[in-house]
């Protein structure tokens, strides 16, 4: 059993940044992040696992990096030159699986309750 507890989401104009955490209980492999905007389904932004490297959804890549600190059990997201898209809902997902299709949302095990984030014009 993984618990996820998410903070950093807030208010920003365009052009600002954000930068998310979550801590985990537990050690899973793959963590990531997860969106939904209002009346959408629910979007990959981001993964990585324990011991390699990051992938990220096309609509944030170049714009935001995903970290983790593995002696503290901690992801980040590092979100820059943020738009009014960008405004969600940001869920902390994680999985102690290796062979997940991680680019898949419903593929994930551990979900943290979120943290909103709004990008205004």
């Amino acid at each position: 059993q993984v618990q996820l507890q998410e903070s950093g989401g807030g208010s920003v104009q365009s052009g600002g940044s954000l930068r998310l955490s979550c801590v985990a209980s537990g050690y899973p492999y793959y963590m990531g992040w997860i969106r939904q905007a209002p009346e959408k389904e629910r979007e990959w932004v981001a993964s990585i696992p324990r011991d390699g490297s990051p992938t990220y959804a096309d609509s944030v890549k170049g714009r935001f990096t995903i970290s983790r600190d593995n002696a503290k059990n901690t992801l980040y997201l590092q979100m820059n030159s943020l738009k009014p898209d960008d405004t969600a809902m940001y869920y902390c997902a994680a999985d102690t699986r290796w062979y997940i299709h991680a680019s898949s949302w419903r593929s994930w095990q551990y979900w943290g309750q979120g943290t909103q984030v709004t990008v205004s014009s």
